[in-house]
């Protein structure tokens, strides 16, 4: 926990906080859900290479956060500790995301894949210096015990926007556009926002940064992986292996979503731009009480509830065909399993220590990022091939996915309750 007093938020640092949160926040969203369209719509219907742009960028992501979370624990210059890497950092994301769709050029579709895994793999190191490591390790240097709440709160609230600005203009620019202008578009925002932003951006002064004598920088690193850190952190710990299990249930199914949704169910983009948007805005309205109720109230009892109601959310939706049903259902899936997320990633916060947080957001991303990303895809890419209906596309063979990556996703992600329920309520101090 924080023992040193810090400055109110001020209204300049709440706009910071959001700009580039939000921004963040919509480039991520087009990364998960658009990207792979893309790769579908203009590569292969192959779902494996989905499976490893989705596993290189997780593995690229956690790689990243925990080597840069690293060294900007430990960055003392003129321009800050953290503001270096977020100002530059998403300005070099923004100018790899307008590079991305070059790789349609590509004839060989082989290379072609080879290069869709690099060019997506690059633009996550850039978005993952930027945002997972220095923006999140930001957020957490300037809000107190009293004001986490709030920042939980704004954060959460531009995951729910991006979404629905992602989901409702993408589909639409894509469909009216195509894919360039869209990534052109989104590009260009995420530049202006990092210049603007990290141009703006204080950080605070932590009696962390001049009171601790920090040692050599791969030792460092390395005491992430010993098993004292364990031992110390064993709350943070039992709490990543719910959240990992839990993510590998929804990336059984959410990378290949749109897919399904737009070539099983027969929804357009447009279509699903619509529907996604108003469950995201759903989601809003009732994920959000959700979380401040979990700090009021049992968290452990509240994020059992919500992986439930999701669960049961994903199953339903792999049921149903028609549009309203969809949507009624896609709201369960996802109010309820952000709502668990806002509860966890809150109660994860709550347990970083404070000199080192940087390096244990990183921690976060193995458990968060990387094992979800890499296993869960996996695991629909061969429900997929098992189950899926042969299909051809632009000459090229496939299959189409189908409601099992639903179930199976959803059945998973139940067995989080395991570990969540070894974990103690109250514990919020390191070896608790």
């Amino acid at each position: 926990m924080d023992s040193h007093p810090r400055k109110p938020i001020s209204a300049r640092t709440w706009a910071v906080m959001l700009a580039l949160a939000l921004t963040g926040q919509i480039a991520w969203a087009v990364e998960n859900s658009w990207f792979n369209t893309f790769v579908y719509d203009t590569i292969t219907p192959d779902p494996r290479p989905v499976a490893w742009m989705v596993a290189g960028s997780a593995i690229t992501a956690t790689l990243t956060t925990l080597l840069m979370g690293t060294l900007s624990d430990r960055t003392r210059s003129r321009w800050g500790k953290r503001k270096p890497y977020i100002l530059f950092g998403y300005i070099l994301w923004g100018l790899s995301t307008i590079l991305f769709p070059t790789v349609a050029y590509i004839k060989t579709t082989s290379l072609a894949v080879i290069m869709v895994v690099v060019a997506d793999s690059i633009m996550t190191f850039f978005g993952s210096t930027a945002n997972d490591a220095a923006f999140s390790a930001w957020t957490v240097d300037v809000a107190t015990p009293e004001t986490r709440g709030r920042v939980e709160g704004v954060l959460n609230l531009s995951v729910f926007l991006a979404q629905i600005i992602s989901m409702v203009a993408a589909g639409i620019l894509i469909d009216s556009f195509g894919y360039f202008t869209f990534f052109y578009a989104l590009g260009g925002i995420v530049i202006l926002a990092g210049c603007v932003g990290g141009l703006l951006l204080r950080e605070p002064e932590s009696a962390a940064d001049t009171d601790r004598k920090r040692i050599p920088f791969w030792k460092e690193f390395g005491e992430l992986f010993n098993l004292d850190t364990l031992r110390q952190n064993k709350n943070f710990f039992i709490l990543l292996i719910f959240i990992m299990i839990v993510s590998i249930g929804m990336q059984v199914s959410f990378p290949y979503m749109i897919v399904y949704l737009e070539n099983y169910v027969g929804v357009s983009k447009t279509e699903f731009s619509i529907i996604g948007g108003a469950v995201m805005l759903g989601s809003a309205v009732l994920a959000i009480p959700f979380g401040i109720l979990a700090d009021r109230w049992n968290k452990r009892v509240m994020i059992a509830i919500a992986v439930v109601l999701s669960s049961l959310g994903g199953i339903l939706l792999s049921l149903v065909s028609t549009l309203p049903l969809l949507a009624l259902t896609g709201l369960m899936w996802q109010a309820f399993s952000v709502a668990s997320g806002i509860a966890s990633v809150a109660w994860l916060k709550d347990l970083l220590p404070e000199e080192s947080r940087g390096k244990f957001l990183g921690i976060r991303m193995i458990f968060w990022i990387a094992i979800p990303m890499v296993v869960g895809p996996a695991i629909g890419s061969g429900l997929i091939q098992a189950y899926g209906v042969p299909t051809l596309l632009n000459g090229e063979a496939g299959f189409v996915p189908v409601p099992i990556i639903f179930q199976v996703g959803s059945i998973i992600s139940l067995l989080g309750l395991i570990p969540l329920a070894l974990l103690k309520q109250g514990g919020v101090n390191k070896g608790e």
